[in-house]
């Protein structure tokens, strides 16, 4: 897959068949319109493309605006773009001089100019340009002029993705990794790079590897507990997951996320990881003793470890 984060730089795509949006969980949902679009490119011996933003849209008009929370960093989404067979992915820097296009600007020295497209697969309400004024209704009225078709994904499809993206953040909120993970097509994926932290964890024979969120709106899960696999360097590991302010510790440090990759002994600060959660074990509680402490998680790992070997 290939990725172009400067407009003014992508080279020419051979007869593309591109669909626009933020794409944030690329759910099962997203991933009917990926279908399409991959689906359209073959048949027509053209490439697919798929356009988004970055930052994401809401986070640039409106600054203050505290309620946004994302399914995926822009690394995460990349990564699942990749996975669904994706030919081409833009990331438009989003700015408030972009969204000041109008309509018609858009479509002609946005889409036309740096496309040339030869479909435009997208939503029947999908809007775009100044006060989001652009419809597929324009679209429609541009096509014949610069030679692309319109593929108009029907309302019901569209109402499944907005269902799906509230439910997952509902089921995330609420631990229920059964039913975000059915809707994602995808165990929830929590991504970053690997900082050092106290040593703790070492300490009481369970290293961890801390991770540091790239994005303070990525929807990060309730402090407890959680069964994973780690993805490093595609290679996957089991391991647990904690998230939580470590009141055993009594440090006041802060909310941590900390990983315990079973069977690991690689230093790899610095590094990207993902990590895929499979389950919720138990919430965070604070315990008497580094001793308890310590009791407390090899019980853990066992539950861990059990939940793991049937998932696999």
């Amino acid at each position: 897959m290939k990725v172009f984060r400067d407009i003014d730089e992508i080279p020419v795509i051979q007869k593309p068949v591109l669909t626009i949006g933020s794409f944030d969980g690329v759910h099962l949902g997203h991933q009917q319109i990926l279908n399409r679009i991959n689906t359209l490119a073959k048949e027509h011996d053209g490439e697919s493309v798929v356009i988004t933003f970055y930052p994401h849209p809401r986070e640039v008009i409106y600054p203050k605006d505290n309620s946004l929370t994302l399914l995926n960093t822009l690394q995460e989404k990349l990564y699942l773009l990749e996975k669904a067979g994706i030919d081409n992915v833009v990331v438009v820097p989003f700015s408030i001089e972009f969204s000041q296009q109008n309509p018609v600007e858009y479509i002609e020295k946005f889409l036309v100019e740096k496309f040339h497209p030869k479909f435009i697969v997208i939503g029947y309400d999908h809007r775009f340009g100044l006060n989001r004024e652009g419809s597929i209704y324009l679209l429609n009225q541009y096509k014949d002029v610069h030679g692309f078709s319109v593929i108009e994904i029907q309302k019901q499809e569209l109402k499944n993705i907005a269902i799906s993206s509230t439910e997952i953040r509902k089921a995330i909120k609420g631990n229920t990794y059964k039913k975000a993970n059915a809707l994602l097509g995808y165990p929830y994926l929590l991504s970053g790079e690997v900082i050092s932290g106290k040593q703790i964890g070492k300490q009481l024979g369970f290293p961890t590897a801390n991770l540091k969120i790239a994005n303070k709106n990525k929807l990060i899960p309730p402090e407890g507990i959680y069964a994973v696999r780690i993805i490093h360097l595609d290679r996957k590991f089991d391991g647990m997951l904690y998230i939580g302010n470590r009141p055993s510790l009594n440090d006041n440090g802060g909310r941590s996320i900390e990983i315990n990759i079973f069977d690991f002994n690689e230093i790899i600060y610095n590094e990207f990881i993902l990590v895929e959660i499979l389950s919720y074990v138990r919430s965070d509680q604070k315990y008497d003793t580094l001793e308890d402490l310590k009791n407390q998680l090899n019980l853990d790992k066992k539950m861990v470890q059990a939940i793991l070997k049937e998932n696999k």
